[in-house]
Parts: C-alpha cells; structure tokens; sequence
C-alpha cells in the first residue's frame, strides 16, 4: 500500500530526508519512529502529496506520488498531531464540511457512521470548543476515515490524552487494521508502537533499522534469561557446558544466561544449574524494550542529523 525508492526531500542545503525505501502493506501498522528532526513529519507530507521530493518516486494505495496526487489525497486520512476544528461549529457540521470537500456520497450516513463509532453521536450537535482534548482526539479520527481510506497516517495520536482516552484511542487504531486499512503511526511513544506496531522504522533522516519490536530487541541485546541464586558461585555459570549458551555473567546472586531460545532451552538449562548445586529462587526472561533498541541506535538526544 506504501512503496518508497530513494525519497529525498531537501530544504536549501539541509537534507531532512535522506533516501528513503520501504514498504508498507496492506493492514499493516508501521511506526516510524526518530527523534525530532529525524524527517518523520517531511516522509508523511511527501506521502500525502502536500510535499513534493526532491529527488526518488513513492507509490500511495497505487498511485504515484507527484503524478496522482488528487487520487492519493482521496485514498489517505491524516490525523496531526495539533488538528484543528472550527470550534464554533457543531461535531456534526465539522466532519460535513470535510466530506463535501472529499465530495462523499451519502455524507450523511457517513458522518453518523464515524460519529457512533468513536462515541460521540450524542454530542453531535455541540459546539467543538465545548469538547475535552480526548473527545477532540477522537473527533479527528473521525474526520480522518470519514471517506473511508485506505491508508491512514497517525501524527501522535495519544500525545497529551489522559490514560483512558489514550486507551480507547489505541484500541481504536488497532481495529484498523483487523479491517485491512494501512497505518502509518509516527510517535515518541515507544511502549504505544511496541504494542501497536507489526513493523518499526527507525528514522534518522536515513532509515536505520526496519524490523518487528522483538526482531529488533533480539538483534540489538540477543535473549537472555535471569537467574536469582540462594548460593551464588562463580563456578556455577563458568560449568554450564551446553551448545545454546552464548554467554553466562555472574553479579551478585544474579546469574545472566544468553541463550538462543528460551522456551526450547530454559528445561535442558535448569535441569544443568540443579546438577551443578544451584539453588534457584526464581528464572525470568530478561526482557529488554523498544526504548532500549531505541536509545541503543540514537542516543537519548533530540538533535538529529
């Protein structure tokens, strides 16, 4: 549903997007993830046609990016992260004015449609600037697939949402894709796309990794598994002796163990560290996050290239 070869885009000297390629597909939600300045924001404005490349070519749900514009900008919803309302207007009046410009058929049942699936039917008739911030989130959403596209592009979804309107928001995003729409979900999130994303794309105006949260965890840290010992003993981890140990470090009474895959090997490794006289008071997997990949790829600074 995506497809990007070689997208640049320049702004006099300064490359804020630096040859992009990737693919997206269909009912796939890809997070694309970077620090501010990495060129998240300039990709998904190359990808909607409101920013044209500097040099490569992109497809958007078939069309050609620069040469089908108006077909693109038909096929794909946009939620910024700061949407703006006409906040005297009514709910209802905001999302009709949107789908006369998209010239919908059946506008009516349309809005209604998007209104009850988003909960706010019953505040149809209120004036937008008596809404919440989450309830406005949701409204956005709502103008978002009001003419039902096939690619959506998510700027910060959650930012600022208290707990629960960041829930409903998130499960919502999650339906889409079980209905086969594209998702392309720009955050600084990390736990949000680790939980809602098949794919990562780490950008730094280049793309510098593309794969699953766990690809990505196990690529970067390997799997490894902790042990709590009631008798640590150097002696312990150095005499292990089995093929799927990479690497054993005892600290203090924490015994870490990379293994190749814990829920093959954990039976064959605890039946070994009994043999050896361990006494075990617990094993856990040493899980690491998608902020650790993250932070390992592009430091903790906001200053990107």
């Amino acid at each position: 549903m995506i497809r990007a070869e070689g997208l640049t885009r320049k702004f006099g000297s300064r490359v804020a997007v630096d040859g992009l390629t990737l693919e997206v597909r269909e009912g796939e939600i890809l997070g694309l993830l970077g620090p501010n300045g990495a060129g998240k924001t300039t990709t998904v404005r190359m990808l909607a046609c409101l920013l044209a490349p500097t040099v490569g070519r992109a497809w958007v749900a078939g069309h050609e990016v620069g040469r089908d514009a108006q077909a693109i900008r038909q096929a794909v919803g946009i939620l910024t992260e700061s949407p703006g309302f006409y906040k005297r207007l009514s709910v209802e009046r905001n999302l009709r004015f949107f789908t006369d410009l998209y010239a919908a058929t059946d506008a009516r049942k349309q809005v209604q449609r998007c209104l009850e699936r988003l909960g706010l039917w019953d505040r149809r008739d209120d004036a937008v600037a008596t809404l919440s911030k989450g309830l406005r989130q949701r409204l956005a959403l709502a103008r978002a697939l009001v003419h039902e596209p096939k690619v959506l592009f998510l700027d910060e979804p959650t930012s600022g949402l208290d707990p629960e309107s960041a829930r409903d928001v998130r499960h919502f995003i999650g339906e889409l894709a079980s209905e086969r729409r594209t998702v392309l979900l720009c955050t600084h999130n990390l736990p949000e796309a680790e939980e809602l994303c098949g794919r990562i794309a780490l950008l730094r105006t280049r793309l510098i990794a593309l794969d699953s949260p766990q690809a990505l965890k196990q690529r970067m840290f390997g799997t490894r598994i902790t042990v709590e010992l009631a008798n640590p003993r150097a002696e312990i981890g150095r005499g292990l002796g089995l093929p799927f140990v990479r690497d054993a470090t005892l600290d203090g009474n924490l015994l870490t163990i990379e293994v190749e895959n814990p829920e093959r090997d954990n039976p064959a490794l605890v039946r070994r560290l009994v043999e050896l006289g361990a006494e075990i008071r617990y094993v856990r997997r040493d899980e690491r996050t998608l902020e650790d990949v993250y932070l390992e790829l592009v430091g903790d600074s906001d200053d990107a290239a």
